[in-house]
This record gives C-alpha cells, structure tokens and sequence, in this order.
C-alpha cells in the first residue's frame, strides 16, 4: 500500500521525498521543507487521519491545493475511501 500523506499525496513517490528529505506530512507533523502545511493542520485539528474522512471533502482548500500541484490527491483519497 502507498504511504499516502493526508491529502492524499503518495509520499513514496513525490519528488521532495528525496529533493528535500521530506519524511511525510504524517512522519513529520505537517511542518515540511516549506513551513507548516494548512491541510495537515486542519485534518489534524478535526482528529482525521486523512482529508478523505472530513465531512466537507473534497473542501475548496483540498482542490485549491490539488489544482496546483499533485492533481492525483483527490482521487488517491477516493481510491482510499472505497477500500
């Protein structure tokens, strides 16, 4: 199975694994290379082990992020959901 982060990024295969020695939102607390992350915060603070479970998904800020980079999340979340 993936090591998926919470908004359904697969840590395994996400460049900044190796590029910035990122261990994973989940590994490291939602504090990443680029400072704290908002979506970790947000699942964290409802008790979510990932966005997936949130009654609001997929949320405006989920799909803002999604739109940007790794589009892949959202339907990784789903493919998780159906499991």
């Amino acid at each position: 199975m993936a090591n998926y982060s919470v908004c359904g990024i697969d840590c395994d295969s996400c460049k900044y694994k190796e590029e910035q020695n990122c261990g994973g939102c989940k590994n490291i607390k939602g504090t990443v290379f680029w400072g704290d992350c908002d979506l970790y915060a947000c699942c964290d603070g409802k008790q979510n082990e990932h966005c997936g479970q949130c009654d609001s998904f997929p949320c405006n800020m989920l799909k803002e992020w999604a739109l940007k980079d790794n589009p892949e999340r959202i339907d990784n979340l789903k493919t998780i959901m159906e499991k």
